[in-house]
């Protein structure tokens, strides 16, 4: 399954690279290979198993911390 995954996304990579890098759309290949890094990323944690980390934890963190930072009175 693994390597169906990693075939799947290099020829996502191999089908869309090489026109954005021939159109020197260089901002629109820096946001592809973002995402693609980060969707590559998180397809792979789920396909071995592994529960991804939940984007809420982040948020009540950053939520939590800047609290303390707001009673600057």
């Amino acid at each position: 399954m693994v390597l169906l995954l990693i075939g799947v996304f290099a020829a996502m990579a191999l089908y869309q690279v090489p026109v954005l890098i021939r159109e020197k759309l260089w901002r629109e290949l820096a946001a592809f290979s973002f995402l693609w890094i980060l969707a590559f990323g998180l397809s792979l944690l789920l396909t071995l198993g592994v529960e991804p980390p939940s984007p809420t934890d982040g948020i009540k963190y950053i939520i939590r911390n800047l609290g303390k930072y707001g009673d600057a009175s």
